[in-house]
């Protein structure tokens, strides 16, 4: 199919430097996969890492290069969807600021994770109009390549919802005769298996428990023996339960059908020990990061942002027809005019 035959889909993440297994699980794969299927745009969301990190920008560069690298590596191909950078399409801004004046503040103020992140990140002054106009600037983000779907997990439908409320808002109040500018996206719904960290919590860089892309084997191997197990096993001859083990929910994702019955089988006759059941973890870890690590190889940081300034070249022409209709729709005064059907069929002949 063409892209003009596959509908078109939007997802971002921030630059929070290298990306480990949760990262890849929760949303990398699923990206690789809708390649052939869907016209994909993906972008890094540095404007996003503002919201919250503000006050120390100095790695944003360098962390920027390590996102794009491990997209690179898990397989995302430029040949195949847009990947671009959130600051070189200078449409997102204009979008963002055009909806700040037609939302209500109440509307933002009820987006679950406002308060959640302001209790959990008491450390950051969030009290900021960028923190609280973050999902404004996300609504942006997807409505400016009008897509179809939006792939997510369960626990980011919530934001798409707002979108399509600001969106519904936008077309009440602004249309191109009787057609909407801003069609509504749908959810995409995405499978986010349940990963934990060596602690047993949910992988987050914030606890520090995370398995990075970009380990080698050897600190694959090390990180899982320090790995929480089943608290029922206190001695080697204690039996368990992988369904209660942080190191099971991991064969659950990587292990192959018949590695998985030895675990079960193993673990509750405690025919096996945990160090024996956390190298059989490692092994499966280890043949899904081999290939990834390969390909990362074969592109330098250089290289990298050269893919993510092409990108963006790209993802500027898609963003500028959307904005040529938002333009007129909104009867604002323009004084170099292009028309709408002009700027789409630019954008259509990339």
């Amino acid at each position: 199919m063409t892209g003009l035959d596959r509908p078109r889909v939007l997802s971002g993440m921030r630059p929070t430097g290298r990306l480990h297994l949760g990262n890849y699980m929760g949303a990398l794969a699923n990206w690789v996969k809708l390649q052939d299927g869907y016209e994909c745009y993906f972008f890094i969301a540095d404007y996003h890492a503002l919201t919250t990190d503000y006050a120390n920008t100095e790695n944003l560069v360098r962390n920027t290069e390590e996102v794009a690298l491990d997209w690179l590596g898990a397989g995302l191909d430029p040949e195949r969807c847009v990947l671009f950078l959130q600051s070189a399409v200078p449409q997102h801004a204009d979008l963002h600021l055009r909806f700040s004046m037609i939302t209500p503040v109440s509307w933002l103020e009820r987006v679950p994770t406002y308060k959640e992140q302001q209790e959990n990140l008491t450390e950051k002054d969030l009290s900021t109009y960028g923190f609280l106009g973050y999902p404004l600037l996300q609504a942006a983000d997807i409505l400016l390549y009008q897509p179809k779907f939006v792939p997510v997990g369960q626990d980011q439908v919530v934001h798409v919802e707002l979108t399509r409320e600001i969106a519904r808002r936008f077309n009440q109040f602004y249309k191109l005769g009787e057609r909407e500018v801003l069609p509504e996206p749908q959810v995409l719904l995405t499978p986010s298996p349940k990963l934990p960290g060596t602690d047993g919590r949910k992988m987050s860089k914030s606890y520090g428990n995370t398995i990075e892309l970009t380990d080698a084997e050897a600190t694959v191997r090390q990180k899982l023996k320090t790995m929480v197990t089943d608290p029922a096993r206190v001695r080697r001859t204690d039996a368990g339960d992988p369904d209660l083990c942080p190191v099971g929910d991991l064969h659950k994702v990587f292990s192959a059908p018949e590695r998985m019955q030895q675990v079960y089988a193993g673990c509750r006759s405690a025919s096996i020990g945990c160090i024996e059941c956390k190298g059989w973890a490692a092994d499966a870890l280890v043949q899904i990061l081999a290939p990834i690590q390969e390909r990362r190889a074969s592109f330098t940081a250089s290289q990298a942002m050269e893919v993510l300034r092409a990108g963006s070249g790209r993802a500027r022409q898609r963003a500028e027809a959307t904005m040529s209709e938002v333009d007129q729709a909104m009867r604002m005064p323009k004084l170099a005019e292009q028309s709408v059907l002009q700027t789409v069929a630019a954008g259509a002949a990339l």
